[in-house]
């Protein structure tokens, strides 16, 4: 009898499956590592301002935006209150500071108070910043209380997951090079 998938099982040399122990929970040179994006190249760095705001408390998901944010260069502040983000604002939308250009909200944290939170951020940012939710795909009442509040969009954790890279790339640029 050929017992040659024995072999390829091992990590033999034939295996394709990245080498010797990759079954057998091993961290070597072939084992993939959370968080990696090959297309992931850094904005150029900028000035110390934060234009997008996160109400995350998930470990999982808090973590995973703070490392894509980093290998990206751009720089996204974690808030409890909607208090702390209009606090921050400049009066009336000019003058000393920027606004915020993205602002995330996990649907799930009850201590943010998200349905009450987005009708207020949403009448003092008007069309300046977009509001990002995410919630289980399981949630369909949610997503719609959600919108109805002024959420621009709200999608399933999953797809927030995989489409992070690319949220803070557009958001986290300057205005300048995304006319250009």
């Amino acid at each position: 009898m050929d017992h040659s998938y024995r072999t390829n099982m091992q990590g033999g040399p034939n295996s394709g499956n990245g080498g010797p122990g990759r079954f057998r929970g091993s961290r070597g040179p072939g084992s993939p590592q959370f968080f990696q994006h090959p297309d992931l190249e850094p904005l150029p760095q900028r000035d110390d301002v934060t234009r997008i705001f996160a109400f995350v408390e998930d470990l999982f998901f808090s973590t995973k935006i703070q490392e894509t944010a980093r290998k990206l260069n751009v720089k996204v502040e974690f808030v409890k209150t909607d208090k702390d983000i209009l606090d921050r604002l400049p009066e009336n939308g000019e003058g000393g500071g920027e606004l915020p250009s993205l602002i995330i909200f996990d649907l799930n944290n009850v201590g943010a108070k998200p349905l009450t939170a987005i009708p207020k951020l949403k009448a003092k940012l008007k069309k300046a910043t977009s509001i990002l939710g995410f919630v289980s795909h399981l949630q369909g009442e949610l997503k719609v209380k959600a919108q109805e509040a002024g959420c621009d969009a709200v999608m399933p954790r999953s797809a927030f997951s995989q489409n992070l890279p690319q949220l803070l790339r557009r958001h986290g640029s300057h205005e300048e090079e995304n006319v250009g």
